[in-house]
């Protein structure tokens, strides 16, 4: 079974389970429901049925909501936990589908098929870019040499109606090459990705590293990106 999947099976079994904690919330309250239900004013039956989904909902997204702090909580233990054991700028990713995949075209050789959390930790130092799981005691997932980097560039990409910035890093292992396109996560609440100025810091202190560890080693560097030239409207007009 391929990592994409593992993904889908694994986003069906916590839908799965969800509805049977649902399922089992009902069950158990049962008669505190039907106490409640009694001391309610007489209602048509549509407006039972109604008020009863409108319950199933929200018993629904409370679950949801309680899935994503604990998340979120795993990833802010996680970071705390790097911060305190490596030396390197460390980062949160967005899993997505793509990146699941190319991964394992990178790994296909390995025994072990690599696996990402919803928000994984990123680790990039002198060594190279490493990708974390784990809460408390974070677990290395896979790890890229910065000579295994062929070049680190910034992108974007169209979700839903949303266009995501990404960072795209080109490795080449064991004569396969592939593009890992990376999604940032913002670190501040009701923000999903990140973007805009903090995004390119990232982008740039990525590259920054990446010439200085091929530089130490005596290997050819990435040629340098000239920064695009921005003409003012009434300087192109004066032009002409």
């Amino acid at each position: 079974m391929n990592p994409a999947a593992k993904h889908r099976t694994g986003v069906t079994f916590l839908v799965g389970a969800a509805a049977a904690i649902v399922i089992g919330a009902l069950i158990a309250g049962s008669g505190f429901l039907d106490r409640f239900m009694f001391r309610l004013p007489p209602i048509p039956g549509d407006e039972r049925i109604t008020f009863g989904v409108a319950v199933i909902a929200a018993l629904a997204a409370l679950i949801w909501l309680l899935v994503r702090l604990g998340e979120l909580g795993r990833a802010r233990s996680r970071r705390r936990a790097l911060e305190a054991s490596v030396r390197g700028e460390v980062s949160c990713g967005i899993r997505r589908r793509d990146l699941v995949a190319r991964l394992g075209e990178l790994t296909a050789e390995d025994a072990k098929q690599i696996r990402l959390a919803a928000r994984y930790s990123i680790v990039a130092d002198e060594l190279g870019v490493a990708f974390w799981n784990g809460g408390r005691r974070p677990r290395r997932a896979v790890h890229f040499a910065w000579r295994e980097v062929r070049g680190i560039r910034s992108d974007s990409i169209i979700a839903g109606e949303t266009v995501l910035s990404v960072l795209v890093l080109r490795v080449r292992r064991g004569g396969v090459s592939v593009e890992l396109p990376i999604v940032l996560a913002a670190e501040r609440p009701g923000r999903y990705a990140l973007s805009d100025a903090p995004f390119f810091a990232v982008v740039r202190s990525w590259k920054a590293k990446h010439r200085e560890a091929l530089a130490a080693e005596g290997l050819e560097l990435p040629p340098l990106t000239a920064p695009i030239q921005i003409i003012p409207q009434n300087a192109a007009l004066a032009r002409h």
